[in-house]
């Protein structure tokens, strides 16, 4: 396995936009250009929080929603890894946000029926069953 690859990324401190989603944005930014391809290694939380001056707390939140987002997996003692893959920035970020759609639902108890209900009554339509 080779070591984690540098990022690119910074905080604005002036910015209303939180230092954690700010990371997560530049992060996935990456990912869809197709400069960290899957299988990449992320810095550790620790590297990073280091690097950007932010806490650990601040960069291991960063990397949830990477997860969440489908664009990273979390293996352990061997880091975080990417496992998104380049493509159309519009259409990655419609499945990131579906796919915290599903987790917070899911979260709150609400099965995946109730999902595709509230998705067909976005959409304008009638929901199935």
């Amino acid at each position: 396995m080779t070591g984690p690859r540098a990022l690119d990324v910074g905080i604005d401190p002036g910015s209303t936009t939180p230092p954690y989603e700010q990371i997560r944005a530049q992060v996935a930014a990456l990912v869809h250009r197709g400069t960290l391809v899957h299988g990449d290694r992320l810095p550790s939380v620790r590297a990073l929080a280091t690097e950007l001056g932010v806490a650990a707390g601040t960069v291991a939140r960063a990397y949830t929603e990477l997860e969440t987002d489908g664009l990273v997996a979390g293996q352990g003692r061997a880091g975080t890894l990417v496992t998104g893959v380049p493509g159309d920035a519009a259409t990655l970020q419609l499945q990131a946000a579906a796919n915290r759609l599903v987790a917070a639902a899911r979260a709150d108890g609400l099965d995946d029926a109730a999902v595709r209900a509230a998705v067909e009554t976005a959409l304008g339509g009638t929901p199935t069953a």
